[in-house]
């Protein structure tokens, strides 16, 4: 059985605009400080949830950009701990999703990392390298917690194991747009109506988009497809750029192409 969290589902269903918007944040980049900044910008401007990484030393789904943020906050001093506080700070205004590898989850162990995770505000967690056949424990573990495991779809995922995610997701299920790790892109790849049409078919959760998105222009079509549109690269770009103001004006940007 589908379970929706509940911030997570009045995030999807209340937003007034096309579909949700969820802009990525790198916890800790430039500073802790800074990142709340940013986050606190971002729902200022029009962001409905947020996803909020803690950095990792190998983080295999993430292109250049936020790659070099995680590593830049990891130079800074940032750790599991002080991104969860920054959490803390910014789930009083909007649902925050945290985008965690599994080794950090699974070296605190799956019980105390959502323990921590929800103790935090966060209302879910995004796994991007935990399988499916081994999410079993850190499901279990969210779901005591009352967070959610948010699963991940690719455009090479096959039509059985959709099926199969689908059935065990919760809060919302992520749909990558591209093969390949995050950053921007100059269009959105063909395909990604196939694959969130399949993803309905397997549940009645919200779908979300991420990957490749970094125009207004490309979140606009997005958003005719999905109930919700993901933007990372462009918007930790913005947050190395020019801070809290960087980031709100780009945010500002997504938001109003989503209403129109």
């Amino acid at each position: 059985m589908s379970i929706a969290s509940d911030p997570i589902a009045g995030a999807f269903s209340a937003h007034g605009k096309r579909s949700a918007l969820m802009p990525y944040l790198m916890g800790g980049f430039p500073s802790i400080e800074e990142s709340v900044a940013a986050g606190l910008a971002a729902a200022d401007a029009g962001a409905d949830l947020l996803e909020l990484g803690i950095p990792f030393s190998d983080p295999l789904a993430d292109g250049p950009v936020i790659h070099a943020a995680g590593t830049a906050a990891l130079a800074a001093g940032a750790t599991p701990h002080g991104v969860l506080g920054a959490c803390e700070r910014l789930a009083v205004r909007v649902p925050v999703v945290l985008m965690v590898y599994a080794n950090i989850v699974l070296t605190a162990g799956a019980s105390a990392f959502a323990l921590k995770a929800a103790s935090s505000g966060a209302t879910g967690l995004i796994v991007p390298d935990l399988p499916h056949d081994e999410a079993g424990e850190v499901r279990a573990a969210c779901d005591a917690e009352g967070i959610a495991l948010v699963p991940l779809v690719a455009p090479t995922t096959t039509p059985e194991r959709i099926e199969a995610i689908g059935a065990d997701a919760r809060g919302f299920v992520y749909v990558v747009s591209l093969t390949g790790t995050t950053g921007e892109r100059q269009e959105v790849q063909a395909g990604v109506a196939e694959t969130v049409e399949r993803v309905r078919e397997s549940t009645d959760l919200p779908v979300a988009v991420g990957f490749g998105i970094s125009t207004p222009e490309q979140a606009r079509s997005v958003a005719e497809l999905a109930d919700g549109v993901i933007v990372g690269s462009r918007v930790v770009r913005a947050a190395g750029e020019g801070g809290a103001d960087a980031v709100g004006s780009v945010v500002g940007e997504l938001a109003a192409a989503l209403r129109n």
